[in-house]
């Protein structure tokens, strides 16, 4: 049996992280990677690939509104087959990196499928290098260990749907077709990155989301602003529906109640993007008394701990914010309270003050810190602005007016405590409201740094401004 002061159960982007930390910080370490292939969701088939098939659609779009700018282009068209050869040469690179990364020496790395025979202890099934289980397993003794095992795609009982056939985001991700009509289900990120991809590529949308509003932890403006945009670029959006059924094809049909009305939806291929689960099958969580929330996913503590003191969760697996850079905080942290652990030293909280959200749809929506509906829900008291971009000087020149940005402080002291953006870059331009709330800047002191015009940043100014006056006053 292997001894490790440190197993990390998971080699995606929280468990490399983690892994990695653990070896800075002198941990001897193991990171277990039971995948098909070594990489990790965001960039096997999350972040790297979506946003590569999306630059693609957002070029398209650019040629395709040329004449709007004096431009003239020509016939356009596409290759679907060199867009998926594209993103498969930059995946290729991006896993190669990876799989460098987790071979570097650092920890050690097993490749295998892990599962828990007590609190202390994992039994791990080996793969052969084409990621096929072989007969072959092992025994690993760990003093702590991080649970990083990711999450893989939610499945709903709909009728029809399964003889029907539908495309997922893991799926969609490896497709050379570009189909004349889609019918999204779901209204997340997932849902309305593809739906923006397959639009701009000139594929007719439907959009049907089961909860009342898209983005459904943002704020009911920002998700409105985008919906509106998503209808000007002729897609049909569905919000508060019950899915009833699926009719199999062609075309396929999905049957929807909306405002009490039934509806049929019709499309060449279905996307399914009704969300994720956190990846637990297998794990054998019980045997090591690690507790479960009531949707599957693992339960932990501000420090990253779960039931079991010694054990630790970070990423989709712990069901708290399906992000990136949150997962490698969580990882992070998960690996340096080990250590503290075993040093009985006191541990440290993750604070998720600086929450950060972004969506590379079009136009793109960004959010940080705060949204009213948290700051209601906590009962903080703020005050809001907000500025359309259609009066803005830079997104008018680049014919790019939908949306607008809204900032919020704190009604008394002024600090701003949130931002949020639907609009152009609005990816790029949220980090400067991270910027101010890292350092507990107030609305006051946004309005006067100065800002270059025309930029589109100094769009922050006018609702830092109105702010800046409604608190002095």
């Amino acid at each position: 049996m292997e001894t490790y002061d440190f197993a990390v159960i998971g080699g995606g982007s929280a468990g490399y992280a983690a892994a990695a930390a653990a070896g800075r910080l002198g941990l001897k370490a193991c990171c277990i990677e039971g995948g098909k292939e070594v990489g990790g969701l965001c960039i096997l088939r999350g972040c790297m690939p979506s946003k590569t098939f999306i630059e693609s659609a957002n070029r398209f779009m650019t040629l395709r509104r040329a004449q709007e700018y004096g431009l003239r282009t020509g016939k356009i068209g596409f290759e679907p087959g060199e867009i998926l050869a594209r993103k498969r040469r930059l995946v290729g690179e991006f896993a190669g990196y990876r799989a460098h990364q987790l071979g570097s020496g650092r920890f050690k790395l097993l490749r295998g499928r892990a599962r828990f025979l007590d609190a202390n202890r994992v039994e791990v099934q080996h793969l052969d290098p084409a990621g096929e289980p072989v007969s072959e397993t092992s025994r690993v003794f760990a003093s702590t260990f991080l649970i990083s095992t990711g999450s893989v795609i939610e499945a709903i009982d709909l009728p029809g749907l399964a003889e029907a056939g539908f495309l997922t985001s893991d799926s969609v991700l490896d497709s050379g077709h570009m189909p004349s009509s889609v019918i999204v289900l779901g209204g997340g990120a997932i849902a309305l990155e593809f739906a923006h991809y397959y639009e701009a590529l000139g594929s007719k949308v439907t959009i049907i989301q089961r909860s009342p509003q898209v983005l459904k932890e943002a704020d009911a403006d920002v998700a409105a602003a985008l919906v509106h945009a998503y209808r000007q670029r002729g897609m049909e959006v569905f919000c508060g529906t019950r899915l009833l059924e699926v009719i199999p094809g062609p075309p396929r049909q999905v049957r929807f109640e909306s405002n009490g009305r039934t509806h049929t939806a019709e499309g060449e291929e279905i996307l399914y993007a009704l969300g994720r689960t956190p990846a637990v099958t297998g794990l054998g969580l019980a045997n090591a008394s690690v507790d479960q929330t009531r949707h599957g996913a693992v339960r932990v503590k501000t420090t990253m701990q779960t039931s079991q003191p010694h054990i630790f969760a970070a990423g989709d697996v712990t069901g708290t914010f399906d992000i990136v850079h949150v997962a490698i905080e969580q990882g992070v942290l998960a690996a340096q309270n080990a250590a503290r652990l075993l040093r009985n030293e006191p541990l440290h909280a993750i604070d998720y003050r600086l929450q950060l959200f972004v969506m590379f749809s079009e136009p793109q929506v960004a959010y940080a810190g705060l949204t009213e509906k948290a700051a209601a829900a906590q009962g903080v008291p703020v005050r809001t602005a907000t500025y359309p971009f259609a009066d803005h000087g830079k997104a008018l020149v680049r014919g790019e007016s939908e949306g607008f940005v809204k900032l919020l402080c704190h009604a008394h002291t002024g600090e701003i405590l949130g931002g949020a953006v639907v609009g152009p870059e609005a990816s790029e331009l949220i980090h400067e409201i991270m910027v101010a709330m890292y350092f507990r800047a107030t609305a006051v002191q946004l309005a006067v740094i100065p800002h270059y015009h025309p930029t589109l940043s100094e769009i922050w100014t006018y609702p830092a401004d109105e702010l800046a006056a409604a608190v002095a006053g």
